[in-house]
C-alpha cells in the first residue's frame, strides 16, 4: 500500500538533504519531484497542484530552526498536509436509531458484500452491537449465498427473502424484523453495476427513501483510482452518502483515490478494508496514514491492535515464567497465536518505523509461521515442556513428522533459547516495572 509513492516521496525529499535552508529554488524543485509522484500514484492533478503550492507557500514562510533540518522541516510540513488533504480527523459511524439503518452503496465488484459482513464483525466485537445483515443484491445470485457464509463466520444473523426480487421491500421487512427481534443495527447490502446507470441509480435512491437510513456507507474500490474518485462523486449527488470505504487497500494499488477522494466530495474516509478476512477492517485515521505514506510507520495502530488481543491474566503468567526461567514452546506457540490474531504480518511490521522499506521485497504472508507451528506440533507434550530434551534423535523424528529438515530444528531451538534469554533480561530489568504494572491492571 503506498509503497511507490512513498519511495518517491523519499526521493523528492533527499534534494533538500545538506541544504542549509529553505529558498524558493530548492523548495520548487523539491516540490516539482512530489508533485510528480503524486500524479504517479493517480491523484487528481488539480488536487496536486494546489497541494504543492500550499505545501511551497507554507514551507517559504517558516523560519527554520537550527535545530532542524531544511528536509526535516519538508516532510513535516507535507505531512501535516497530507493528513489534512485526507480528512485531519478519523469520523465516527453513527449509531443512534432503533435500529439503527446503514446502507451500503457502490459498484459491482467494489467488496460491498465483503466490507457488510466486516462492519458487522466490527460493530458487534468492537461496539457491542446487535447488528443483522440484509440480502438486498437481488440480481447477483452468488450475493445471498456468499452473504449467508459470511454472516455464519461472524455470527451475525442474515435477512433474506430469495423469491423476493423487489429490494426495496426487502429492506423495509427486514428492518420490521428486526425490530421485533432486538437487533439493533441493520446493515443493508445493496446490488452494484458493473457502471453508473440510471436504472441502478434510481434503485438505490427508491431504497434510501424508503428506509431513511441513519448513514450511507460508499464503497469504492481502491485500486481503480481516478475513476474511484469520479464514480464517488456521481453517488454523492444522487445520495449524498456520508462517508467512504476504501476496499482492497491491501493490493497493488497507488493511493489516488484515498489522497483525492475527501477533496472531491468533501466525505471523510470512515474505514479501509485491508484483507479478505473479516477482522481486516480498520477505521481511517489520516494522520496515521501519512505516517505510513511517509515511511514513517504507524506504532499508534500497532499498539491498538496488540491491546485488542491483549490478555491481563495471560501476561501475568508469562511474567511468572519468565522470571523462573520456565518459558517453554507451549508459551512461544501461544505468542505465535497473539501475533496472528492481530493481522498480516507483513502489514503489522509496516507500521514499525523504517520497517517499510526493509520489508518491502519480502514474501511474509499469513503462512509465515507455519513452519515454526508444525515443529512445534511434532514434538510431544514432554518435548515442549523441557527443549533440553531435544537430542539428536527427536529432532530428526520431530524434522520427519512437521515435513522440515534437522537443520531447521536447530535454528529454531537456538532462536528459542535467544528469545527466552533476552526476554528474561527484560523481565529482570525494565521487565519489573512493566509487571508492576500489570499488576494494577483491571481485569479484562
Amino acid at each position: 500500500m503506498f509503497e511507490s509513492l512513498s519511495d518517491r516521496l523519499e526521493q523528492s525529499f533527499k534534494l533538500l538533504k545538506g541544504q542549509g535552508r529553505i529558498t524558493e529554488v530548492n523548495v520548487a524543485e523539491t516540490l516539482k519531484d512530489v508533485r510528480r509522484a503524486l500524479l504517479d500514484a493517480d491523484v487528481n492533478f488539480k488536487i496536486a497542484k494546489q497541494f504543492t503550492d500550499e505545501v511551497k507557500e507554507e514551507a517559504l514562510g517558516k523560519k527554520i530552526l537550527t535545530s532542524v533540518k531544511p528536509n526535516q522541516m519538508m516532510v513535516k510540513i507535507v505531512h501535516d498536509r497530507l493528513a489534512e488533504l485526507m480528512g485531519s480527523e478519523s469520523a465516527e459511524i453513527e449509531t443512534k436509531g432503533s435500529p439503527n439503518v446503514i446502507l451500503i452503496a457502490g459498484l459491482q465488484g467494489s467488496g460491498k458484500t465483503t466490507f457488510s459482513a466486516k462492519l458487522a464483525s466490527h460493530l458487534k466485537s468492537k461496539k457491542g452491537r446487535n447488528p443483522m445483515l440484509v440480502a438486498g443484491d437481488v440480481y447477483r445470485p452468488a450475493a445471498i449465498e456468499q452473504l449467508k457464509v459470511l454472516g455464519e463466520q461472524t455470527g451475525v444473523e442474515v435477512y433474506t427473502e430469495e423469491e423476493n426480487k423487489n429490494p426495496v421491500k426487502i429492506a423495509k421487512a427486514a428492518i420490521k424484523s428486526a425490530r421485533n427481534s432486538g437487533k439493533n443495527t441493520v446493515i443493508i447490502d445493496t446490488a452494484g453495476r458493473l457502471a453508473v446507470d440510471e436504472e441502478m441509480m434510481k434503485e438505490i435512491k427508491a431504497i434510501k427513501d424508503a428506509v431513511n437510513p441513519h448513514e450511507i456507507l460508499f464503497v469504492v474500490d481502491a485500486m481503480t483510482g481516478q475513476d474511484a474518485v469520479n464514480t464517488a462523486k456521481e453517488f454523492n449527488n444522487r445520495l449524498d452518502f456520508n462517508g467512504v470505504v476504501l476496499t482492497k487497500l491491501d493490493g497493488d494499488t497507488r493511493g489516488g483515490a484515498a489522497l483525492s477522494i475527501k477533496s472531491v466530495v468533501n466525505k471523510p474516509i470512515k474505514f479501509i478494508g485491508t484483507g479478505e478476512k473479516m477482522d481486516a477492517l480498520d477505521v481511517f485515521h489520516p494522520s496515521r496514514m501519512a505516517d505510513r505514506i511517509l515511511g514513517m510507520g504507524d506504532i499508534v495502530s500497532l499498539v491498538e491492535k496488540a491491546q485488542e488481543q491483549y490478555d491481563v491474566d495471560e501476561a501475568r503468567k508469562l511474567q511468572k515464567k519468565l522470571a523462573k526461567n520456565t518459558f517453554d514452546f507451549n508459551d512461544f506457540m501461544s505468542q505465535i497465536q497473539q501475533i496472528k490474531k492481530m493481522g498480516n504480518v507483513k502489514d503489522l511490521m509496516s507500521m514499525v518505523p523504517g520497517m517499510g522499506k526493509a520489508i518491502k521485497n519480502l514474501d511474509l504472508d499469513d503462512d509465515a509461521f507455519k513452519g515454526i507451528e508444525a515443529i512445534i506440533n511434532s514434538m510431544t507434550p514432554e518435548e515442549r515442556s523441557d527443549p533440553k530434551l531435544l537430542n539428536g534423535t527427536r529432532r530428526a523424528r520431530i524434522a520427519n513428522g512437521s515435513g522440515t529438515s534437522v537443520a531447521e530444528i536447530n535454528r529454531l531451538v537456538k532462536q528459542f533459547g535467544e528469545t527466552r534469554k533476552m526476554m528474561r533480561m527484560m523481565s529482570s530489568g525494565k521487565g519489573k516495572a512493566m509487571g508492576r504494572a500489570l499488576s494494577n491492571m483491571p481485569k479484562r
